[in-house]
């Protein structure tokens, strides 16, 4: 029997190829540590067609995902083996549907407002705001998005829906979104900052519209939807909250009793910086009036070295939409932005441990065609404590030594 002769040139294509075969295959099939982002990734992958962007040299990544409402599940600045800073709810998938929410996590969600009021969109027409009766609408809960189209960097999905309000109003509304993971060059550019080399980043922007897709006009006697954008993360024992606002102006900083009174040890005030205890052992939230809210908040987990900024679009003269589970109150008395710390319940069970912050628009007032777009973009910084000093310096003006002194961390 002859025996075929292959060339040299061949054979070391073919050994190329099948050694990319075999570090692609045992990347997918690699057993990542539970907290890193390749965990996480491998755990969504199992239950989605998940979009990964990432940065041109790899390090920072993200997961976002069309079946999912089109979230942003977590983020690295590190790769594979990096940490997930997303708050993944692993129990909650493969679960038959919640009829009232159905927590999956995901560091950038988008909702629509408002929860409560005489305008809510969970609640139907004449049902006490009780939590029986609450109900997620499906498209940004339980329904997948269209994945308009992606790359590398960028992602557009979009989502049409009709939906009734509590005042018997029906709104026909289609939601775009486009997802963008951010160079380095954009995230100093963005923050006006120069990134040290000892400090690893991440960083994303999500573009989010919502267009009047019916024949009706949103008016202030018809109610008009918000737009919500919702980051939710990983807390630790070390993990505070850090919120600016605007010192000179009327009226409250905060408001403080969403879900009773938050205690006073657990939040302070000082010199135009709200801290508030990031740390997922007691439940409260907290909003700033729109006259009070800047475009930037954060946290910082001293035991992580980890620092954490989100920045959004904000109209200090709007009127906001109040998300309180009464139709009693004046619908446009609402906070401009959120945060919320997760804790145990009075039964002593809790979703998460997870904390929260979040950005709202103003009540979209559209006629049929027109759009309202919110910007939210999340920025993720881990190394050394003096080079994330300099960020939180420059960016929510305050040092982390005075963020870790305020509660003794």
């Amino acid at each position: 029997m002859k025996l075929l002769k292959i060339p040299s040139i061949i054979l070391a294509g073919m050994m190329i190829v099948s050694c990319q075969s075999t570090t692609k295959n045992q990347e997918s099939t690699k057993a990542y540590e539970k907290g890193t982002f390749g965990y996480d990734l491998n755990f969504l992958k199992e239950n989605d067609s998940i979009v990964v962007l990432k940065n041109d040299d790899g390090s920072a990544q993200l997961a976002l995902s069309p079946k999912y409402q089109a979230k942003v599940f977590t983020s690295t600045a590190e790769g594979l083996d990096g940490k997930s800073f997303g708050w993944v709810n692993y129990k909650a998938f493969g679960k038959p549907l919640d009829p009232h929410m159905n927590a999956y996590g995901g560091e950038d969600r988008l909702w629509l407002g408002p929860e409560g009021g005489k305008f809510s969109l969970y609640f139907k027409p004449g049902d006490s705001m009780v939590f029986k009766n609450w109900r997620t609408p499906a498209g940004i809960d339980s329904e997948s998005w269209t994945l308009v189209k992606s790359d590398s960097k960028k992602a557009s999905l979009n989502k049409e829906m009709e939906l009734q309000n509590y005042a018997g109003t029906n709104l026909k509304i289609k939601l775009d979104r486009d997802v963008e993971i951010l160079e380095k060059n954009n995230i100093e550019k963005a923050l006006n900052i120069t990134l040290d080399a000892k400090v690893g980043s991440v960083a994303f922007k999500t573009i989010n519209t919502i267009t009047n897709n019916g024949t009706n006009e949103w008016t202030e006697k018809t109610g008009a939807p918000c737009i919500w954008s919702l980051d939710m993360f990983s807390p630790s024992p070390k993990t505070v909250i850090v919120i600016p606002y605007i010192e000179n102006a009327p009226g409250k900083v905060a408001t403080t009793n969403y879900f009773g009174e938050i205690a006073k040890d657990r939040i302070s005030y000082k010199n135009g910086i709200l801290l508030f205890k990031a740390d997922g052992k007691s439940r409260g939230k907290l909003g700033i009036p729109p006259v009070r809210v800047k475009n930037v908040a954060g946290s910082y987990a001293a035991d992580q070295n980890l620092l954490t900024i989100t920045m959004f679009d904000v109209d200090n003269k709007a009127k906001y939409l109040n998300q309180e589970w009464t139709p009693d109150k004046d619908p446009f008395s609402g906070d401009g932005m959120n945060a919320y710390n997760d804790g145990p319940l009075e039964d002593g069970s809790q979703m998460g441990p997870f904390y929260e912050l979040e950005s709202v628009s103003p009540p979209t007032f559209l006629k049929p065609g027109e759009k309202h777009t919110h910007m939210h973009s999340v920025f993720h910084f881990i190394g050394e404590k003096a080079a994330l000093n300099e960020i939180a310096k420059k960016v929510l003006g305050i040092s982390l030594d005075e963020i870790e002194g305020t509660f003794k961390l």
